[in-house]
């Protein structure tokens, strides 16, 4: 007895010290800063942004857009002393022009989703790439290469140059096209509609489907990595739609979304009123994380609706906390780090939500952060989450409500049909002022190209003023379902199309493969 006595006191005393050895070692690990991703502008010359579309109508629209950037303002002086804002905004550039690229005949159905991976690393001698992934209804995923450089009307030489003024002399709109922005392939990893898709590095894809799977695949040799199985709700008096048969429920992830680190992914499924985390580094099932049911009434999801989240993004709050939004049809809620909600967003605005993310902005105390929001009724709204602008929650409610910093768009600006997705481009000039270009897309087939500077939100101003400037509007011709953009890399001198579409970054594999 005293010899298992003396065992068990050394085996405790060997546990402790591992934990301890552990807790000594906590804090030394330091998290990787993320990198900027502002686009920095090296001159005064044209900014070219390239916009993709995909539509209700099969159609993949590539289209460029470049504003002419007018020279930074002086700086104020003792005798024309200026206000902060006006003194850290640039003056607005001229209106933007617009060109045709491409236009694919992408998939056999309607395009749901598609994504842009980060630009591939500058080598000597050689143009950068991006890729574009579409995922539509028909169930495939297809894979198309895009140069990161913006085209130009003299590549090729004087004929060359010739027949594209000729095209472009008989299409009632402006072409540039780039022979290297074409199709390398089609994935076929899903049995259902594609939903979603994102690129978190270079050297990963992840897609999610109506078959209640999430795939993982690796770009450098397109090979099928893991596959995420969510489990299929079971039906339970609920009607069926489109996405079930009779008598069944509808199933499928709605969407996911990947923490930074590249480790945890959060995703939310359909006839699901609750979230799941995974772990990317093991591939399996974290937890899950049930909604409950007063935060679901307070954001519209009664008892008669669905409940189930529809869209899902990682951000991060004033002070560099961590935290994620999580959309439904009418609201959006905001849930810290302990999972716990934080709070509403929508407040009193009756609308519906299609699209949010969040956007870094400069803020008096240092960056900042606010979360934006495409509505039904033609806007791109800004919240703060921060808890110092939290108001108070409405009569009867507990969760708090966010600050609206500003809006764009809506019947003020004259746009009144819905924004179905919008991408923000943040661009920092070459003294450090940075400002935004907000490109939003409507199911009527128009683009429009906004400028925002970054003071417009933050500061203390008139809270809900309407912010931005619009630079142009492009008519599609085609109900727009999703878009992204990016800013155009200048080409560098010498630079060359390479054969080889798109180089992964292999350090980055060997670290996700770890």
């Amino acid at each position: 007895m005293a010899k298992r006595k003396r065992e068990a006191a050394a085996e405790g005393d060997r546990a402790e010290a591992k934990a301890s050895a552990k807790k000594a070692k906590a804090p030394t690990k330091t998290p990787k800063t993320p990198k900027s991703t502002a686009f920095k502008l090296t001159d005064n010359g044209p900014l070219t942004i390239q916009i993709v579309a995909g539509s209700y109508d099969r159609v993949l629209h590539g289209i460029t857009a470049t504003v002419k950037l007018a020279p930074a303002p002086a700086a104020p002086t003792a005798k024309n002393k200026k206000s902060k804002d006006s003194a850290a905004a640039a003056a607005p550039p001229s209106a933007a022009e617009f060109a045709d690229t491409f236009l694919f005949n992408a998939h056999n159905s309607a395009i749901r989703c598609l994504a842009l991976s980060p630009p591939s690393e500058p080598a000597p001698g050689q143009s950068q790439k991006v890729l574009l992934a579409t995922g539509s209804t028909d169930e495939r995923i297809n894979i198309y290469n895009l140069s990161a450089h913006p085209p130009s009307s003299t590549r090729g030489g004087e004929v060359a140059a010739q027949d594209e003024k000729l095209l472009a002399s008989l299409a009632p709109r402006p072409i540039l096209e780039n022979p290297k922005n074409r199709e390398l392939g089609t994935l076929l990893h899903h049995s259902s509609n594609v939903t979603r898709l994102a690129f978190p590095n270079r050297s990963k894809l992840l897609s999610a489907a109506e078959d209640s799977t999430v795939a993982v695949t690796r770009v450098r040799d397109w090979n099928l990595l893991h596959t995420f199985k969510c489990p299929i709700p079971k039906a339970q008096g609920r009607p069926s739609g489109d996405t079930a048969a009779q008598g069944g429920a509808p199933s499928g992830v709605n969407d996911f979304a990947v923490h930074p680190s590249n480790r945890i992914m959060i995703s939310v499924s359909k006839g699901e009123r609750c979230m799941r985390l995974w772990n990317l580094e093991t591939g399996k099932k974290s937890r899950v994380l049930n909604f409950e049911r007063a935060p679901l009434t307070e954001v519209g999801e009664g008892r008669h609706s669905t409940g189930e989240a529809r869209r899902i993004v990682w951000g991060t709050a004033r002070g560099g906390e961590d935290e994620f939004a999580v959309g439904f049809d009418r609201d959006v809620l905001v849930f810290g780090m302990d999972c716990v909600p934080k709070c509403r967003v929508m407040g009193d605005v009756k609308t519906k939500v299609h699209q949010f993310g969040y956007v870094a902005t400069d803020g008096e105390d240092g960056e900042e952060t606010v979360l934006a929001v495409s509505t039904e009724d033609g806007r791109v709204m800004f919240f703060s989450t921060a808890k110092e602008d939290l108001g108070a929650p409405a009569e009867g409610k507990t969760l708090p409500v966010a600050r609206l910093v500003g809006q764009l768009g809506g019947k003020e600006a004259g746009v009144s049909g819905r924004v179905k997705d919008f991408a923000v481009l943040p661009v920092v000039d070459e003294e450090g002022r940075k400002t935004f270009f907000v490109v939003t897309a409507g199911s009527d087939g128009r683009m429009r190209v906004w400028q925002v500077g970054a003071t417009e939100l933050g500061g203390t101003g008139k809270a809900g003023r309407q912010v931005g400037t619009l630079l142009g509007t492009y008519e599609t011709q085609n109900r727009i379902t999703c878009m992204a953009a990016f800013v155009m890399i200048p080409r560098p001198a010498g630079a060359e199309e390479s054969d080889y579409e798109f180089e992964s970054d292999e350090s980055e594999d060997s670290e996700d493969e770890k």
